[in-house]
């Protein structure tokens, strides 16, 4: 149940926005007298962030009561800022299941010499499954030299029932696959690996797990485009956090000021931003993600609502709250390399004091390691920017990550770069390269 203080908080905010977006319906059809001053600007920073970062929200951890709402807050930020919902739905929440599935019993058998039960791992949704050579399975195949895990998401990624035949190079890591049923999506498909040197050509296979439901919901938020409507260009951040855990010097409350509150925090400007400027050609779509610190899994389910194809570029946000290594006025972005999106947005950029460079910490992958990298997967030019010192960011995952160690002004900049640097990837008059997904492990 929401606490009383936080109702009246988010009833507060969402009046205001409502009174202030009418009292700004001039300004939404003419675009030129728009200022970026006007609605991005270090007060309404800091009011987001507080209510995303406060005690009383508890750290947003995924699952928790307090996330929820989170996403209500978030939500009527977006019904405020006069965003339309995702496909038409009835609420900027975009609900789904997690699931746990807890393996049970195995039983099968390759042209008819039995399968040992530890050489099976199955990714399903349904309690009991039940198949043979004469169901509609697609085959597939992990072959020696290649990324097992890399391979293994890959295949969960297409939305098809497989039957994966891994190579028995593999015999000492393949049962590590089990961690891909503890947490997953609620899908109908399923995908069997098996650990296996031969194709054969008679099977059967019959599995029974115990499953788990828990509910989780993005909030996600349409602003049409005009010419392009067909051509989407993502803006997220995450806005879950890791919760309450052991007190540190009397506090047990991880905040997430800055993973990722501030993110959040610059989606909900953003919207606000773009929906008053009223230029743009090709779709904007604002997404506040579940569950990233938990697997990535409220980016995932995203990814399969949208044609890969049609999003031309993401901005995905993440801890922007702190100075970067090179010092104010400058970001850095993941995966520079792998389009020329980076690019881009330095020319759009021209003429500004802001800069924006190369991720400076490529051994620690962090390509990979937040929202972008599924739709990246799926070749989609799809980079995080983010100022975090990773080798040396003092509150990084800690109950120090406050409000008050978070630079405003320079937060503020970052924001408005951010909406600067993109107008032309927005207005459909540049579009990124797209990842080359074979070179992605």
């Amino acid at each position: 149940m929401k606490s009383l203080s936080v109702m009246r908080l988010l009833i507060a905010t969402a009046s205001f926005f409502l009174l202030t977006s009418c009292g700004n319906s001039q300004k939404t059809t003419q675009s030129t007298t728009t200022s970026i001053d006007d609605i991005i600007n270090a007060k309404e920073v800091e009011r987001i962030e507080r209510v995303l970062a406060s005690d009383e929200m508890r750290g947003r951890k995924t699952f928790s009561p307090e996330i929820d709402i989170a996403a209500d807050f978030i939500a009527a930020e977006f019904k405020a800022a006069g965003l339309q919902t995702w496909n038409n739905a009835t609420s900027y929440r975009q609900e789904f299941a997690m699931i746990k599935a807890k393996h049970i019993v195995t039983n099968a058998s390759f042209d008819e010499v039995a399968i040992d039960e530890k050489n099976i791992i199955i990714i399903t949704c349904q309690p009991k499954l039940a198949i043979n050579q004469t169901t509609r399975y697609q085959k597939a195949f992990i072959k020696t030299g290649e990324n097992l895990f890399s391979a293994a998401r890959k295949y969960l990624q297409t939305n098809n029932n497989l039957l994966v035949l891994v190579d028995k190079s593999f015999a000492n890591s393949f049962g590590n696959l089990n961690r891909l049923r503890n947490n997953m999506t609620k899908t109908n498909t399923n995908v069997i690996f098996v650990l296996s040197d031969t194709e054969p050509t008679n099977y059967e296979i019959a599995s029974t797990h115990e499953i788990a439901e828990q509910k989780l919901a993005n909030v996600v938020g349409v602003l049409p485009g005009k010419s392009k409507k067909d051509e989407y260009v993502v803006f997220s951040g995450h806005y879950d956090h890791i919760g309450v855990g052991k007190p540190v010097n009397g506090d047990s409350i991880y905040n997430g000021a800055n993973d990722d509150a501030a993110g959040t925090t610059a989606v909900m400007m953003l919207a606000k931003y773009f929906k008053q400027l009223n230029n743009n050609e090709r779709t904007i779509v604002f997404a506040a993600f579940t569950a990233e610190e938990v697997g990535g899994f409220g980016s995932q389910y995203f990814s399969r609502q949208i044609d890969a194809y049609k999003v031309m570029a993401m901005f995905n946000i993440e801890m922007i709250g702190t100075d970067s290594k090179w010092g104010k006025n400058s970001a850095y972005i993941t995966g520079y390399e792998k389009t020329d999106m980076g690019e881009i947005l330095k020319k759009d950029l021209a003429g500004t004091e802001f800069t924006f460079y190369p991720d400076p910490y490529p051994t620690q992958n962090l390509f990979y390691r937040s929202d972008n990298a599924t739709l990246a997967r799926l070749g989609v030019p799809a980079h995080t920017i983010s100022t975090s010192k990773m080798d040396n960011e003092p509150n990084y995952h800690k109950v120090t990550d406050h409000i008050e160690t978070l630079d405003m002004e320079n937060m503020t900049m970052i924001i408005k770069a951010i909406a600067l640097s993109s107008k032309s990837i927005i207005a459909g008059t540049a579009t990124p390269t797209r990842v080359k997904v074979d070179e992605l492990r």
